[in-house]
């Protein structure tokens, strides 16, 4: 019997996926969840996952490298998609589709499933992951192929089987909780007129319901990458699950956006990220006091561009490895401490210092000072604003200026 590995959640779509391959192909099921900080959602899918039909399950603890190899590099590169996605599920599914590839391999499988739907960006990340990775692996995708059309059709096909699903018609978000975000889409949120409802958030509380104290905490970097919180150094993994509780508090890190996928689309999504939410603040006000102004302002174009790499799927790319070399020699000097506020919603810096400090009081100081001689501010503007003096005695010569 053929053997086909499928990416699993214990979510509605996975949930029903499992029978119809089974149904559909004839195919042995193994079941693969990737354990990135889900939490107690992982609790019943061993049991769950084998009562559907699935032969076997992994469920593969891949948190540090997830925050290591993934997060930290993103974090380090500035990427943000369209000024406020902080890419949560994007650079999840190339490590997860790593991971499937290296299961499908070590099972024999001819195959990998997965249950992102033809409308979204999931479907490209996981496929573009798996044909760089392996090429002769199939690959199905049974929201293209089915006849369900809804989800109220799939929760229909799931009771039809006895498959319990966290998902009702009542409350039909679409969520992916990871330990960088949770993010929401669906139901009431598809019409963006429609504020989120306050028992929306999982991960924290809204702004107005947070606490009316401000919450102070210090950051340290070592080379762009978080390192210590409040001057204790603590692992990757528990950092974040450290700013995720005190960030979910305070309110930070909720988004409402309507974002444009690869596919073509607009759609709405409700992103609460409270830890990359002061991950990135932290590392922003870092490099704004380490790095020059050239390479600052270039730095800010490469971001955007790797942001457009990481939403695309398209992780596995020469040009993402190369944009991580120019990346990497760019935070050599980004070391150093942030005093971070959180305060209702809000996450600001509110002090920063490094030993590559190139913020030099003595020059910058409104006070009297010996190094630097005002006078010479003259001649550069006259060199600097040359350009348009030549222009403007054009304009005056030939009649363009009255």
């Amino acid at each position: 019997m053929k053997k086909v590995v499928l990416a699993y959640s214990g979510g509605l779509d996975t949930s029903i996926i499992i029978p119809w391959l089974k149904e559909t192909y004839g195919y042995e099921v193994i079941a693969m969840v990737a354990d990135l900080g889900q939490g107690e959602e992982l609790a019943p899918l061993q049991e769950k996952a084998i009562k559907s039909g699935a032969s076997k399950l992994y469920i593969e603890d891949l948190r540090e490298k997830f925050v290591t190899e993934f997060i930290f590099q993103t974090l380090k590169a500035g990427a943000v998609y369209e000024g406020d996605y902080l890419l949560g599920t994007s650079f999840a599914r190339p490590l997860i589709a790593r991971r499937l590839v290296e299961i499908a391999e070590k099972e024999g499988a001819v195959a990998i499933a997965h249950g992102a739907t033809g409308k979204g960006n999931d479907q490209v990340r996981f496929e573009l992951s798996v044909k760089a990775l392996n090429p002769d692996l199939e690959i199905i995708a049974p929201w293209r192929l089915w006849n369900l059309k809804s989800r109220e059709d799939c929760i229909d096909y799931a009771e039809a089987r006895g498959i319990p699903v966290p998902v009702t018609k009542d409350r039909p978000y679409s969520m992916d909780r990871n330990l960088w975000h949770l993010s929401h889409e669906g139901g009431d949120l598809e019409n963006p007129w429609n504020e989120p409802k306050r028992d929306l958030y999982l991960l924290g509380v809204a702004p107005e319901d947070a606490p009316d104290e401000a919450t102070y905490l210090e950051l340290g970097f070592e080379q762009g990458i978080p390192t210590s919180l409040n001057g204790q150094k603590v692992p990757p993994v528990k950092l974040l699950e450290t700013l995720n509780e005190l960030g979910g508090k305070n309110g930070i890190g909720i988004v409402d956006m309507v974002e444009n996928r690869l596919v073509g689309m607009k759609s709405r999504g409700v992103y609460e990220t409270p830890g990359g939410t002061i991950l990135y603040t932290a590392h922003k006000a870092l490099e704004h006091l380490t790095l020059d102004r050239l390479t600052l302002h270039y730095k800010e174009q490469v971001a955007l561009k790797y942001a457009e790499i990481v939403y695309d799927g398209v992780w596995y790319s020469p040009l993402r490895e190369a944009l991580d070399a120019f990346v990497n020699v760019t935070q050599k000097n980004v070391t150093g401490t942030v005093r971070v506020k959180l305060y209702k919603g809000n996450c600001s810096s509110a002090g920063v210092k490094s030993p590559y400090s190139l913020y030099n009081e003595a020059y910058a100081t409104f006070g009297e000072d010996g190094v630097y001689d005002q006078k010479d501010a003259a001649g550069f503007i006259n060199l600097f604003g040359l350009p348009l003096k030549v222009r403007a005695l054009m304009e005056k010569q030939s009649g363009l200026r009255k």
